[in-house]
């Protein structure tokens, strides 16, 4: 079967698809949040300081185990080492609660895309719509049919000709969408005959370090806030890397690729912030900062648009087309990685594997939209926070799943195994490798420590 596994015709195509399922819509409601709640430019430091650390190795060490076992993440860890392909599974378990749950707000953007399409963005504005629409039964239902269907299109073809040549159009298209509106922002001027605040304003309040009573559990709620959103931002512990790493060619620069897809990333979430954080300044003033996740994107940027008049309209709809398609890269890695586990796993064809997935995910998705009216409840989680289904969900992939999946994976790689196995498919090209030393002592100490600090936070042992 690996003779016949399919892969990217080239680097270009690897680093845009995995770009894209990096460039979610965690860069778009939470990156911009959490730096202008935690110090501005200090985020955006701590933010870099680990992408190159921190989430450099994580990614080169799942980029490289996917082309050393060419195997979907389900197989890879088995391959590897048999007593620790139980992470394998859980690395597969995650995709697969996430996909309906992201497809139902996939939804929500796409109907959003609608709204400023056609116009009703007063509407889009006032206070209830957007809880209107997702406890409405019908509608959301829809949506989220409608975008799991493209979802699934792309996935059903080979990946030269589906995910490869999607990522080749449309990742160009939300580059030039986002550093156009974010441009923009900075134009946007506030002025009532007593108060004045221009987009340079808020993008001060964005990007400089905001180091006022700073204390040493100040800076640590600073670094856990920067790991945090970088951990969950770049896709790793998700299968996703691992699929992706699958299908890259032997020949290709493992730790070129990586560096490419950090920076896309983070140069998209800097850029979301423009987008967010500084119109949202200048036309609501401090007090317009408190939103974040699905208040930040679907209530605070729709009255933000509604208050420029016409010019809103047309910014709004190129925003929301832009998230619709951060969103859709997104949707597409997370289902190519289920998709490729059930290949391997039970030897159907990409297009049956895709269908019954689409249709479990359509299921599950429906449970998650009936979440909000039929099937509502509230329950208390261990972070603190109080859930519904989609949240539930969330909780169990991204704050208990994700965090054990890379864990095991930093104690297969440094421990149980060494780091040569990953050094050694990074490097089997001639390449050079000048952080050897510092990849060594990520994945053995570092990144353990880090990740399980982010486990106890989810279970709530820490605050």
């Amino acid at each position: 079967m690996d003779e016949k596994r399919s892969s990217f015709s080239g680097s270009i195509g690897f680093v845009l698809a995995a770009a894209g399922s990096a460039i979610g819509l965690g860069n778009l409601w939470r990156f911009p949040y959490l730096a202008a709640k935690n110090g501005g430019g200090l985020f955006l430091a701590v933010y870099l300081a680990l992408l190159v650390t921190f989430g450099f190795t994580l990614l080169v060490t799942e980029v490289a185990i996917g082309r050393k076992t060419k195997s979907s993440p389900l197989m890879a860890y088995g391959k590897l080492h048999e007593k620790w392909k139980w992470i394998g599974v859980f690395a597969v378990v995650v995709p697969f609660l996430i996909l309906p749950y992201y497809c139902v707000i996939g939804g929500w953007v796409l109907k959003y895309c609608v709204v400023f399409l056609t116009g009703q963005v007063a509407a889009a504005s006032e206070n209830g719509f957007f809880s209107g629409y997702i406890t409405s039964t019908a509608e959301p239902l829809v949506f989220m049919a409608l975008y799991l269907f493209l979802t699934f299109f792309v996935v059903y073809r080979e990946i030269d000709d589906g995910i490869e040549k999607f990522s080749k159009l449309l990742m160009p298209v939300l580059l030039l969408i986002v550093i156009g509106v974010a441009l923009f922002s900075l134009t946007i001027r506030y002025d009532d005959g007593t108060v004045t605040r221009t987009g340079m304003d808020g993008l001060a309040v964005y990007l400089i370090p905001n180091l006022d009573g700073l204390t040493a559990g100040g800076f640590m709620s600073v670094l856990l806030a920067a790991m945090g959103q970088l951990f969950f931002s770049i896709s790793v512990a998700m299968g996703i890397m691992i699929t992706y790493g699958s299908y890259f060619k032997d020949r290709g620069n493992i730790f070129t690729s990586v560096w490419q897809i950090g920076i896309f990333d983070t140069a998209v979430a800097i850029l979301a912030g423009l987008m967010t954080v500084v119109p949202i300044y200048v036309l609501m003033g401090q007090e317009g900062m408190n939103a974040s996740g699905p208040s930040l994107l679907f209530v605070a940027m729709p009255k933000t648009f509604h208050s420029m008049g016409f010019t809103g309209t047309v910014v709004g709809a190129a925003f929301f087309i832009m998230a619709f398609f951060a969103a859709l890269t997104s949707s597409i890695s997370i289902m190519e990685a289920v998709v490729s586990s059930m290949m391997e796993r039970l030897s159907v064809s990409r297009k049956k594997a895709a269908v019954i997935e689409s249709l479990v995910a359509f299921a599950i998705g429906a449970v998650v939209c009936f979440g909000y009216n039929l099937l509502y409840f509230e329950i208390p989680l261990p972070n603190g926070s109080v859930g519904q289904v989609l949240d539930v969900l969330d909780y169990i992939s991204n704050g208990l799943l994700m965090p054990v999946v890379e864990i095991g994976t930093c104690l297969l790689i440094g421990w149980a195994l060494t780091p040569d196995v990953v050094i050694d498919e990074a490097t089997k090209n001639g390449e050079p490798f000048g952080q050897k030393g510092m990849f060594k002592t990520m994945i053995r100490f570092i990144a353990p420590i880090l990740l399980t600090v982010l486990l106890l936070q989810s279970l709530g042992s820490i605050g």
